[in-house]
């Protein structure tokens, strides 16, 4: 009888003892999703701020849609999209032999695009708010658009775009709907942070969904604390730099 005691207690540890994998792959994908919405978000941000342009409406609605559609349905059209019989999905298995549907590399993909739309709508908002002025006087400057844009729209802009990826960050992270229908719910490959709290409840083990929830708020909000700093810091170096 007091040999079976610390075994059994060992046992109720190990199954509070939360697995890191779906931490350190949520930030993963949080991490190569917002660079994706960083790339073809400002330029998408900027069309729409600055240029005017057939089917410019539809391009908003487009970028405003995954904001308002439910998550399942997101991830249902991404899984039309990305899957075996999808456009996509069929082309890259004939082509190259790669499948998206069911790995992490779907988890990114579906992160992105849930997320980029924050991102877009802050920068764009940045750009619209640049003083317009200050580009012709580049201009004059014989200035390229390319030169405008890198030396002074974007660090005119900055802060918005800041400020839209660390809320594309957040999304991100905390992306569920859209993701566990295309890449799954497979422990150690595609189960992210809040797949893994969803498992834990329906598995009715609260003890570990409340530690996982723990864990996995502790990391966004140091994560938020930190690029809060960092802007607040570069914000700073720039003042100075002006002043």
């Amino acid at each position: 009888m007091h040999a079976v005691e610390p075994i059994k207690a060992t046992a109720e540890g190990a199954e509070l003892m939360p697995d890191l994998f779906p931490l350190f792959l949520s930030f993963k994908v949080a991490t190569l999703a917002t660079v994706i919405s960083l790339a073809l978000g400002i330029g998408i941000a900027w069309l729409l701020a600055r240029r005017r342009f057939p089917g410019k409406d539809l391009l908003d609605a487009l970028v405003t849609l995954p904001m308002v559609l439910p998550p399942t349905v997101l991830g249902y059209y991404l899984l039309v999209i990305i899957g075996r019989r999808g456009p996509i999905g069929r082309l890259l298995e004939e082509t190259f032999g790669i499948t998206l549907v069911f790995t992490w590399q779907a988890a990114v993909i579906a992160a992105a695009v849930a997320s980029a739309p924050l991102l877009i709508k802050a920068a764009r908002a940045a750009f619209e708010g640049v003083d317009r002025r200050v580009e012709d006087a580049a201009r004059t400057l014989g200035r390229s658009e390319m030169g405008i844009f890198l030396t002074v729209t974007v660090p005119l802009a900055w802060r918005g775009i800041m400020a839209g990826t660390v809320l594309a960050f957040a999304r991100a992270l905390g992306d569920f709907g859209a993701t566990i229908m295309v890449a799954g719910n497979i422990p150690g490959k595609t189960q992210t942070m809040p797949i893994a709290v969803y498992d834990a409840v329906l598995g009715d083990n609260m003890p570990l969904a409340n530690l996982l929830v723990l864990v996995t708020t502790v990391a966004a909000a140091a994560v938020l604390i930190a690029l809060n700093r960092l802007e607040r810091s570069a914000f700073q170096r720039n003042r100075h730099a002006g002043g």
